[in-house]
């Protein structure tokens, strides 16, 4: 096993709450995900010149950990042609860098309007689909894409908000299509920082993304109970093969 220094999450996770202390709940956050990420992201818009209010909005580090994004879709069997679903694309932090690879269909949904009208902005590919969704769901025929990707999403989801957008991404996967997603660890120690200011969140003034935590176990009896193969899981200080470390552990399933 490959290990990096410390990883761009543990970097950029500082400012990221600060940003998070500086804003007010005005809706239900673990439910109205639409209205509680719109006016988290219009409050650090008008906060923040533009390019890096985008950058936070998603959490920081634009141009870091995109590209580590698109090694580990790589690293999962991403072909150049083929078609991939972006959940939660944001403002274009994977699409950006992955657009010169990907030459096949791509299609990013967000609940954040202003976070999608600069994404496709950004990456300027008419034939690349963006779109604001309203809740879960991904709006793609059955068994249409390759792969789907899951970057930073399922960290601040219910879980079973994250069950069910796992069962969509089954339902427009082909056959033998694949699953990447990332998600906090109990586990890893850079993770239980985050957990730690995610309790300083809640005792004082809880706003913004929550945060979620998974494990390896968790994922493991959904993937059986939705019928899909585990393949690989990459902790989040493990080196993406091409690349570093992502900070947010990973892991990759199949649909039969």
């Amino acid at each position: 096993m490959s290990t990096a220094g410390p990883s761009p999450l543990k970097r950029i996770s500082n400012k990221f709450y600060r940003l998070i202390e500086k804003t007010q709940p005005p809706v239900d956050r673990t439910r109205d995900l639409k209205g509680a990420y719109t006016g988290f992201v219009r409050r650090v818009v008008a906060s923040l010149p533009l390019e890096e209010a985008m950058s936070q909005a998603v959490g920081g580090g634009f141009d870091v950990i995109g590209p580590i994004e698109v090694a580990a879709l790589r690293h999962a069997g991403l072909q150049p042609e083929q078609f991939v679903i972006d959940v939660g694309c944001g403002s274009g932090r994977l699409a950006v860098p992955l657009s010169p690879y990907l030459k096949g269909k791509y299609s990013g949904f967000d609940v954040v309007a202003e976070l999608v009208d600069y994404a496709r902005t950004r990456v300027a590919r008419p034939d690349w689909r963006f779109e604001t969704i309203d809740h879960i769901g991904i709006p793609e025929p059955d068994g249409c894409a390759d792969m789907v990707c899951f970057f930073s999403v399922l960290t601040h989801l219910l879980h079973e908000q994250s069950y069910w957008y796992l069962e969509e991404a089954k339902r427009v996967l082909k056959p033998g299509g694949r699953i990447v997603a990332s998600f906090l660890n109990y586990s890893q120690d850079s993770h239980w920082d985050i957990f730690m200011n995610t309790l300083k969140d809640a005792k004082n003034n809880p706003s913004g993304p929550i945060n979620v935590f998974l494990s390896r176990e968790i994922l493991t009896i959904w993937a059986q109970r939705l019928g899909l193969e585990v393949i690989q899981f990459i902790d989040g200080e493990e080196a993406v093969p091409g690349s570093t470390a992502l900070g947010q552990a990973m892991c990759i399933l199949q649909k039969p």
